[in-house]
């Protein structure tokens, strides 16, 4: 198996996060424009323009399927810039959509186009490192990532209210060819020659017989799909939210950032005590903590009216600050396993937790119509379905040994 053990530097980690932070800036950026893309294209059904942030998650998805074995077989690199090739025909039939047909076409190419550097970058980091310590590089990772959700709505509403929404999307182009360029002149190839699998029929179909072999990859899969759908339930029904059932149109990106700061703390946080808890008793310490904190709630304000708009933040921070020591602990526990396909299992990965996600998202979204209290239920239930797979699984932790 390919290993390095060199520590990384602040580029890496940074180049990493930006590969990924492209997909937070085509989502999270076009929230506060989702009603002006509505009125423009004659959809005026808040639910239905939800499916502008659901289905490039259905993108996301599905690209994951193809990009991952083919960076397995033919490189890291070259897959990288077809997925950036993509995303710029995908972000031209956004800004000529007649319809939210097409629009929602646009968006679900946008998604495969993305899924190359998202999915590919934790190729990069798997290929290199591992364990605890490939933990402890995702949450520094992440922990930049969540900085572009941060600020993308607030600049996206700068730019809408500037431009229009179609300068959101030129805004996106712009950032995609940085980082494609800086991907191009200082990353070198991570898959050596010597691991690469010649491509064939029978790739996928192998890597899946792989992956299946171990019953952790596939719980943790599992359970990322879970706790990734109940977030985009909040994700896609945000802007309905906040400026529909609380009526704060213009401090609703403020109000974002906030709540993705407390996302970002945690990721940081998590990436500093990783070492010294390990990932599984971090991961599930803060799962059950996820889970009590949506129980609470629903508990509190059954039956009732929205609370103010300051407890429903104090909820969600809560919740969000748990989700940074599980989402990167969950994805590293689930590849630490199958370092040897690291392209493949992360497809597969990323495929299956997307697939879980999408459904659960589009029906508790059907839900969150008058009251945010539904965003609960479906946090609480879905964090019960985490807890119960972590018990499922649960052992106990080996000792990592890093250079």
């Amino acid at each position: 198996m390919q290993k390095e053990t060199q520590k990384p530097n602040f580029e890496f980690i940074a180049l990493m996060a930006a590969l990924m932070s492209i997909v937070a800036l085509a989502i999270d950026a076009l929230l506060p424009a989702i009603s002006n893309i509505g009125a423009d294209i004659n959809s005026l059904d808040s639910r239905d323009n939800q499916m502008l942030v659901t289905m490039i998650f259905l993108g996301l998805g599905l690209g994951q399927l193809f990009f991952g074995p083919l960076s397995d077989c033919y490189g890291r690199k070259p897959v990288v810039y077809t997925g950036f090739i993509l995303f710029l025909v995908a972000s031209i039939v956004c800004l000529y959509a007649p319809s939210l047909e097409v629009m929602v076409l646009g968006r679900i190419l946008q998604g495969i186009g993305l899924s190359a550097p998202r999915t590919i970058s934790i190729s990069i980091i798997r290929d290199t490192y591992e364990g605890d310590y490939m933990a402890k590089i995702m949450s520094f990772v992440t922990a930049f990532f969540i900085l572009v959700p941060v600020v993308a709505p607030a600049i996206g509403k700068l730019i809408l209210d500037s431009f229009g929404w179609k300068g959101i999307f030129y805004i996106q182009l712009v950032f995609a060819l940085i980082i494609a360029l800086w991907f191009w002149r200082r990353q070198p190839e991570t898959l050596h020659p010597e691991f690469k699998i010649p491509f064939s029929g029978h790739v996928f179909i192998d890597g899946l017989k792989e992956f299946v072999r171990h019953k952790e990859t596939v719980a943790f899969t599992i359970a990322s799909g879970l706790v990734t759908g109940a977030f985009l339930v909040y994700l896609s029904s945000a802007q309905h939210i906040f400026e529909d059932q609380y009526a704060l149109k213009e401090v609703f990106p403020y109000i974002f950032a906030g709540l993705a700061i407390s996302i970002g703390l945690s990721t940081f946080l998590n990436g500093t005590l990783v070492m010294r808890f390990g990932m599984r008793k971090l991961s599930f310490m803060a799962t059950v903590a996820f889970t009590i904190i949506a129980l609470v709630y629903t508990l509190f304000f059954f039956n009732s009216p929205n609370p103010s708009i300051y407890v429903l933040v104090a909820f969600l921070s809560a919740q969000f600050f748990c989700l940074g020591f599980m989402w990167g602990n969950f994805r590293s526990i689930a590849m630490e396993p199958i370092g040897h396909i690291a392209g493949i299992g992360a497809a597969i990965n990323g495929f299956v937790s997307t697939v879980f996600s999408i459904p659960i998202a589009t029906f508790i979204g059907e839900f969150v119509k008058n009251s945010v209290w539904p965003l609960f239920v479906g946090l609480a239930v879905c964090g019960l379905f985490s807890v119960l797979i972590f018990m499922l699984v649960r052992r106990k932790p080996r000792r990592m040994v890093t250079a």
